[in-house]
C-alpha cells in the first residue's frame, strides 16, 4: 500500500507512519509543521522518520488547494488516506476559532476534494474526537448515541467533518472511516495535553491545575492502543451495499473512565515526586467525564485495547525523562 497520512510530525501521525513503514508500505507524510505548539517536538519526531526507506515527506497545509491538487497529481499510486492534520485542542478554540474552522473543516474539504479522483485510492480514514459527544450524560459513549450539542469549536468542526464525510461518501460512494479518539497519551505526546502538562510539572516541582476541583474522568489510551485501531481501520474500508453511504464511524479509546487523580497518582509513583495540586473551577468547552463504548470497534475491526494506565504511564514517564535530558 502507499498511504497518505497528514499530521505527520503530529503525535499519533508519527506513530502510526512508523507502524505502516514497519509492515513495508509506502508513507507520504504531509505536515506544515506549524507553531501551536513547540516546532522542536516536531521536528524531533520528523526526525525519526526520514531517511527511512520508504518514506517522503512534503511539507505543506490540507487546506492550500493547490497544494494538495499538485499532491494528488504527483502520487497517483495513493491508495489510502489517514487524515490527522488537524488544528487541535478544546480550549485553544475559544481564541482563535478561525484558525480550526479554516484547519479541520476546510482542510478536510480540501483534501478531500483532491483525493476522491485518485484512480487507486480505497479509503480514506480520518480523526475525529470523543469531544463530539459534548454534553451527552449517558456514559459510555457509544457511536449510536446523538452527538449535536457540541460544547466548544474544537468538538463542532469534528462534528462538522464526520457530517462532510457522510455527503462524499454519499455522493462519491468514497470509503471512509471516522475515529473518535480518546485521550490519547505515551511517548512523544503533545505539550499541550494533561499527561505531558503534569508529568512536565512534578518533575520541575511547579504546581499544576486541577479543574472541576479534581472531579474528572478520562478515558486515557494508550498511543500503540490507538495505532493498532487506526492500522485495522484503514485495512477494513466500509463495503458498499448501496443502501447507505460507505462511511462508518468507531470509538478508539481504553473503554475504562480513570479518576484524573488516580492518573495524576500514576505519575506522580513512575517520577518518585509528589505534586503540588492547585485545584480550580471548570473551564468554558471541558467535560466532567470521556468514556468510550467500543463494541461496534471491536466487533467490525478486532479492535482491543491492551495497556493500562499502570503500564502506559511508567514507559511515558521513562520517555519523557530521556527526552527532557537529550535537550
Amino acid at each position: 500500500m502507499t498511504v497518505l497520512v497528514t499530521g505527520v510530525a503530529g503525535f499519533i501521525g508519527m506513530h502510526v507512519a512508523e507502524a505502516l513503514l514497519a509492515r513495508g508500505d509506502q508513507v507520504i507524510g504531509l505536515d506544515n509543521l506549524n507553531s501551536y505548539y513547540d516546532p522542536a517536538l516536531k521536528a524531533a519526531r520528523l526526525a525519526r522518520l526520514e531517511g527511512r526507506a520508504g518514506f517522503v515527506f512534503v511539507k505543506a497545509d490540507v487546506s492550500d488547494r493547490d497544494a494538495m491538487n499538485s499532491l494528488a497529481e504527483a502520487h497517483p499510486e495513493i491508495t489510502g488516506v489517514v487524515h490527522l492534520a488537524a488544528q487541535a485542542g478544546v480550549r485553544y478554540s475559544l481564541e482563535d476559532p478561525y484558525s480550526y474552522v479554516q484547519s479541520n473543516v476546510m482542510g478536510q474539504v480540501v483534501l478531500v476534494e483532491a483525493m476522491r479522483r485518485l484512480p487507486r485510492l480505497n479509503h480514506f480514514v480520518y480523526a475525529s474526537s470523543s469531544s463530539v459527544y459534548g454534553a451527552n450524560k449517558k456514559v459510555p459513549f457509544s457511536v449510536d448515541d446523538r452527538a449535536d450539542s457540541p460544547l466548544s469549536v474544537y468538538a463542532a468542526t469534528k462534528k462538522a467533518d464526520e457530517l462532510l464525510l457522510h455527503a462524499y461518501c454519499h455522493l462519491y460512494r468514497l470509503p471512509a472511516t471516522g475515529l473518535r479518539f480518546f485521550t490519547v497519551y505515551g511517548p512523544w505526546g503533545r505539550p499541550d495535553m494533561a499527561p505531558y502538562l503534569f508529568t512536565s510539572a512534578v518533575f520541575d516541582g511547579r504546581p499544576l491545575k486541577l479543574f472541576n476541583q479534581g472531579k474528572m474522568h478520562r478515558d486515557f489510551t494508550y498511543i500503540d492502543d490507538i495505532v493498532a485501531g487506526v492500522i485495522a481501520a484503514l485495512d477494513h474500508p466500509p463495503a458498499d451495499d448501496g443502501a447507505r453511504p460507505p462511511h462508518r464511524v468507531y470509538n478508539l479509546g481504553n473503554s475504562r473512565s480513570e479518576p484524573l487523580r488516580d492518573f495524576l497518582a500514576a505519575i506522580e509513583a513512575a517520577v518518585g515526586r509528589a505534586a503540588i495540586v492547585e485545584l480550580h473551577d471548570m473551564q468554558p468547552g471541558d467535560v466532567v467525564e470521556t468514556f468510550a463504548d467500543i463494541s461496534a470497534t471491536t466487533r467490525d475491526l478486532g479492535y482491543e485495547p491492551k495497556v493500562a494506565i499502570g503500564e502506559g504511564i511508567p514507559r511515558f514517564v521513562d520517555w519523557y525523562r530521556a527526552y527532557k535530558a537529550a535537550r
